[in-house]
């Protein structure tokens, strides 16, 4: 007893003087963003942990089917939307910054409209258009005989070239403020220096926006990465749609897990190309009293060309298929008897449930750090919350993988402990549940939620919050009677983007959902898969709809002014 005793005394000891040497910094420790970081880069540790602990039977297997295949797709289809959406994107942008031709104004924001169209609901309506059996391959066979060569659409480049059509808004808008920022009164001394408009533009205008240029390639790259309904459409495997496959076909979620760590590579691999492009150069702008290159006005055929390449992008990016959809979908209710109608609502109420809820958790969790941050003011807060967003750079077939290997875990653990206790079984709780589909896209989305908020955050000046925590409000009291009400704009904003976000995901909808959930995503996949194009063409078009709703809020910050 004796000896228990001084152990115990020891210990106390020791842990009183560990205390009154860490306990200031334990005070200070920002304990909300750092658990917000930890719960949400959970899925990712998971699949790193996977991939660092590798079981050759699987790779050896997957080497002996579709891996060679997937991942030269995949190292094809990165630098063909990359340099797709390059120059697509930045030649339209420079195009509307330097330039002036009929139609600018109103083809200014119709180019945005793009990214409302998501790539898989492009992707079918093109495939069903141009494929062999479409009405394009058709019509040209009865004009120049059954011999016509037709390039093939079920390829790299049909699924390259549709991906490039969605995604190359992501470097117009980026590459466009970039060339919108530049001084006007550089670009017009390298002028007098003799350098023709074409030269000043790669000499000046280019690298001076390479940053912003780059930051819309690696989002259009990243993208590409997570996709797997288009490639599969268009029969060109890559890592993400083997995800699917093996998950779906094998039920192997270590198989998966593995996959997905190798996706992760590619993740930084293209962060870390993003970042070689900008080198070791630095951007800056040096006085001008005039902001923006100034514009010149197109004579003769050439601004009808430029009207016309503008208008040509916006038909066939986003109006005719979305002229397509509708006379698929008229068709699609004309025949369809009305008590049939309710499997559309059903899927439209899904669709909305996993929004409205994604949505919510999203934004309160992106307040309450972002809120965490501010009271932190310290490296850690900023550490995690940069961790915490960072699920927006991750594929969404690796985050699924990386909640089922967790939730599977709790809820075997679970039965195990009422097996042990009482004798039951209940069965899966959270795995293929909506909770564990929530779980997904608030680490999907967070970034999206966490920069709107703190972008209306930092508009608050430090004199509110400190002049509240000098009268004792407690965090939570200013963060509730403060913070929110001003904030309100900037959640709404989030909120929206997130919610429309989750309308469109389609990965990780269909790895985790309830058995017999299906969403408006799911079920365009499953009818295009089937090619029952009709059947998918109404709830592609809801979709399409709903994401003109954050592509309105870029319209309004599309055009900088232009100073006097």
């Amino acid at each position: 007893m004796d000896s228990t005793a001084r152990i115990m005394r020891a210990v106390a000891n020791l842990t009183r003087s560990w205390y009154l040497r860490c306990g200031h910094w334990l005070q200070g420790l920002p304990v909300s963003p750092l658990l917000i970081a930890a719960v949400v880069m959970l899925p990712v540790g998971v699949v790193s942990s996977a991939l660092l602990t590798p079981t050759r039977q699987i790779w050896i297997h997957l080497w002996d089917t579709l891996l060679p295949e997937m991942l030269s797709n995949t190292f094809v289809l990165l630098p063909g939307v990359g340099v797709g959406t390059f120059l697509l994107g930045t030649g339209l942008a420079w195009l509307m910054v330097a330039y002036r031709f009929p139609g600018q104004t109103v083809l200014n924001w119709l180019l945005v409209l793009p990214m409302a169209v998501p790539t898989y609901v492009l992707g079918f309506v093109y495939m069903a258009t141009f494929d062999f059996a479409g009405p394009v391959q058709s019509i040209l066979r009865q004009w120049f005989g059954q011999n016509i060569w037709f390039p093939e659409i079920r390829s790299g480049g049909g699924a390259i070239l549709v991906m490039v059509l969605v995604l190359y808004p992501y470097v117009y808008l980026l590459a466009k403020a970039g060339f919108y920022e530049q001084s006007g009164a550089t670009f017009e001394e390298v002028r007098v220096l003799g350098y023709s408009r074409a030269e000043s533009f790669f000499r000046i205008a280019l690298p001076l926006a390479r940053p912003s240029i780059v930051a819309g390639l690696t989002l259009a790259m990243m993208e590409a990465l997570t996709d797997f309904a288009t490639v599969r459409f268009f029969n060109f495997p890559t890592l993400s749609d083997g995800v699917i496959r093996i998950w779906h076909g094998m039920m192997d979620l270590r198989a998966a897990s593995e996959l997905s760590g190798l996706l992760v590579i590619f993740v930084l691999l293209i962060i870390l190309f993003g970042r070689s492009l900008r080198g070791r150069s630095r951007y800056y702008q040096l006085g001008g009293k005039v902001l923006g290159i100034p514009p010149v006005n197109l004579r003769g055929w050439k601004r009808w060309f430029a009207t016309s390449t503008c208008s040509l992008v916006v038909a066939v990016a986003f109006a005719l298929p979305v002229m397509q959809l509708f006379h698929w979908a008229l068709i699609e209710i004309t025949r369809t008897p009305a008590e049939a109608i309710s499997v559309y609502l059903g899927l439209t109420f899904n669709s909305l449930l996993l929004s409205v809820l994604a949505a919510g958790f999203a934004t309160a969790i992106a307040m309450i750090l972002a809120n965490g941050v501010r009271l932190s003011e310290g490296r850690v807060a900023r550490t995690a919350a940069h961790l915490a967003t960072m699920g927006y750079a991750i594929p969404g077939a690796v985050i699924a993988v990386g909640i089922l290997v967790p939730l599977s875990t709790l809820d075997h653990t679970i039965n195990d402990l009422l097996q042990s206790w009482w004798g039951i079984t209940i069965g899966l709780i959270f795995t293929g549940s909506v909770v564990g589909l929530t779980y997904a896209y608030v680490v999907r989305f967070m970034a999206v939620a966490y920069n709107s908020v703190e972008s209306s955050l930092e508009k608050i000046t430090p004199n509110i919050t400190m002049a509240a925590r000098t009268l004792g409000a407690s965090p939570w009291k200013l963060l509730w009677r403060i913070h929110l009400p001003l904030v309100g704009p900037g959640m709404f904003v989030g909120a929206s983007l997130v919610f429309v976000d989750v309308m469109k995901e389609l990965p990780i909808t269909v790895m985790l959902r309830p058995f017999g959930y299906d969403t408006l995503a799911v079920w365009v996949w499953q009818m295009a898969a089937e090619s029952i194009w009709a059947g998918a063409s109404l709830p592609a078009l809801i979709i399409v709809i709903a994401g003109l709703l954050p592509v309105i809020l870029l319209i309004g910050a599309a055009t900088p002014k232009r100073s006097k």
